[in-house]
Order: structure tokens, then C-alpha cells, then sequence
């Protein structure tokens, strides 16, 4: 290689490695701001309950489309718990929730899949809301079919209770 195309190719790698080190710094640096801690409801020792954590939808056919239960959940306890998280464990599974109030949050999904999850529901002592789990059984396309087994979460600032599950089951067919 000729001494000019070395030292252009050197010229060119070094500005590579600096601009790419700046876009670097840059988002690390702005990272910092975005990953600051987010602050949380103080925990409490209030307990949210359900009365009954799962449902069986038995058989559901994709053609007929989705198919929603709705949980109940209590703060059994003397301080407000707040509900920040809710998410499922499946793409085809939503949520939605109703305060005691009737104020609806939601749609909550899957991490990653561009629902959120965060959230900031307060359930005071001895006030009840509502879970809807939404499931869509033509989500997985054809090969979708048989037993489906899914979850939703409510991650809370209860020491006693700090992540809570719904399940549902349901046999999808076409």
C-alpha cells in the first residue's frame, strides 16, 4: 500500500474512534439523567388481597375475538397502597384497571411491546379495584392453538404484598 493510502487510512480510523468515543460520552452522559432513580410511594405494610387469583375462559375460538375477567383486588390494610407497575406475560394479554373511583388506567401489556407499564394507582385502605385481563386468542396466529396459561403482574409499595398475580387459563381453537 502506498505511504498516502496508509497515513489517509490511518486518518480515517482515528476519526472514526473520535466521533464514535463523543456520540459515546454523549449518551452515557445523558444515560445518567435517564436512569436516575425514579422515586417510589414509600413502602407500607398494608395488604392488597384478591379473592380469587384465577379464571378459566375454558375454550375460546380466535374467530370470536377477545375475551376479558375481571379480578378484584382490596387493600386490606391502614395505609394507601400505590400500584406502579402492571404488566403481563404475554404479548396477546392486556390490562386495564378501575379504581375505586371509576378512573381507568391502561393499556398495560407486555414489557417491550410498546404498552407501558409504569404507573401510579393509588388504592386507599379498604377500597377495591379492578383488574380487566384482556386476551386476544388469534395473537399467535394459527399455531396459537391449545392450552394457554398467561399472568398479570401488579408490582406495588407493599412490603407485604409487593408483586401480586392474575392468572387465566383458556383453550384457544380456530
Amino acid at each position: 500500500m502506498k505511504e498516502k493510502n496508509k497515513t489517509l487510512l490511518i486518518a480515517v480510523i482515528g476519526a472514526v474512534f473520535l466521533v464514535g468515543g463523543a456520540i459515546w460520552a454523549s449518551s452515557a452522559s445523558g444515560n445518567k439523567t435517564a436512569l436516575a432513580p425514579v422515586k417510589k410511594a414509600p413502602v407500607v405494610e398494608s395488604s392488597l388481597s384478591i379473592l380469587k387469583n384465577d379464571w378459566d375462559f375454558g375454550e375460546v375460538s380466535m374467530k370470536n375475538g377477545d375475551v376479558t375477567h375481571n379480578f378484584e383486588v382490596k387493600n386490606e390494610g391502614t395505609k394507601p397502597i400505590v400500584i406502579d407497575k402492571v404488566f403481563a406475560s404475554c404479548m396477546c394479554t392486556t390490562a386495564m384497571i378501575k379504581d375505586a373511583s371509576g378512573k381507568e388506567y391502561g393499556k398495560f401489556g407486555m414489557p417491550g411491546h410498546g404498552l407501558p407499564s409504569a404507573t401510579d394507582i393509588v388504592i386507599a385502605p379498604g377500597e377495591t379495584a379492578t383488574v380487566e385481563a384482556i386476551f386476544n386468542p388469534a395473537a399467535h396466529g394459527p399455531a396459537g392453538v391449545g392450552l394457554a396459561r398467561r399472568s398479570i403482574y401488579l408490582e406495588t409499595n407493599s412490603s407485604v404484598s409487593p408483586r401480586v398475580e392474575v392468572r387465566f387459563s383458556a383453550v384457544v381453537s380456530r
